[in-house]
């Protein structure tokens, strides 16, 4: 069997040198970047058959790094790699193109089986994830275009809102959108004064009635 040619994304250094650790002889890597435009040159010069990226990265993250590459080289295939399990980054990244989305707690063996998988054109997705991408893809839409209360807030509000509600504290909500913890907070006043709403338990049955989460 041959081993699947692997680029490699991710703007931490010791995580892509783990990932390599990791893989072992599982995956011929024939390239790694750490920001967005230095990735899409380099992706499109090596043709692998598979790039392994991370969901959030200066300059626009693993959803920017897919949309260069789309135009340029059609036939790499995607799968996100990430921290992060939440709806909006799987979705994001699901829908500019990746065969799939897994966390950073997955096993070395279980990352070389789902980099197979993508390269011979199958989908792979952590199993807790592969419910949020049916739900989106057999659900009618239900956020904006139809709710006034939801189109009142803003795209960051929204982002904040469905982080907070899904249980992430102000810190980690900040580090998965590159805000400080204040902006989040400030974020999560606005949106509970905007719904009329008193505290984040509330905000959180709110979300979930409006399937948000």
């Amino acid at each position: 069997m041959s081993r699947p040619r692997l680029f490699l994304v991710d703007d931490h250094h010791l995580f892509r040198a783990g990932v390599r650790a990791e893989l072992g002889d599982a995956v011929e890597v024939v390239g790694e970047a750490s920001e967005v435009d230095a990735a899409v040159a380099a992706i499109v010069a090596a043709a692998p058959d598979v790039v392994l990226l991370d969901v959030h990265m200066p300059g626009g993250g693993g959803r920017a790094v897919i949309e260069g590459v789309a135009a340029q080289a059609p036939d790499v295939k995607f799968l996100a790699l990430s921290v992060s399990d939440a709806v909006d980054d799987v979705l994001g990244v699901i829908r500019a193109g990746a065969r799939g989305y897994v966390t950073k707690t997955i096993s070395g063996p279980e990352l070389a089986a789902a980099i197979r998988k993508v390269a011979d054109n199958d989908a792979v997705f952590s199993p807790r994830l592969a419910g949020f991408v049916l739900d989106a893809f057999t659900a009618p839409p239900v956020a904006g275009g139809g709710d006034p209360e939801v189109d009142q807030l803003t795209v960051r509000e929204q982002e904040v809102l469905r982080l907070i509600a899904r249980g992430y504290p102000y810190k980690a909500a900040a580090r998965e959108l590159a805000i400080s913890a204040r902006t989040v907070e400030t974020h999560v006043s606005s949106v509970l004064h905007k719904l009329q709403l008193s505290n984040r338990h509330e905000l959180s049955r709110w979300a979930a009635e409006r399937r948000l989460i």
